[in-house]
C-alpha cells in the first residue's frame, strides 16, 4: 500500500507542476555540469514570467 501511495503522490506532483523544479535540477546537472543552477525562487519567477508571455498558450 505504501508504494502505491508514493507513486500516486509522485504522479500528482507531476500533474500539478509541483515537481518542476526537481526535474529542472536533474536536467540542468546533465546538460550544464559545473554550472550553478537557478535557485528555486528564481526558477518559479522565470517560469511564471514565461507563462505570462506565452501568447500561444492563451485561451483566446
Amino acid at each position: 500500500m505504501g508504494e502505491r501511495l508514493r507513486l500516486l503522490r509522485a504522479l500528482w506532483r507531476d500533474l500539478t507542476g509541483e515537481s518542476a523544479y526537481e526535474h529542472y535540477l536533474v536536467r540542468h546537472r546533465l546538460e550544464h555540469p559545473g554550472h550553478e543552477p537557478m535557485g528555486e525562487r528564481q526558477f518559479w519567477r522565470e517560469r511564471a514570467r514565461l507563462a505570462e508571455n506565452d501568447v500561444a498558450g492563451g485561451c483566446c
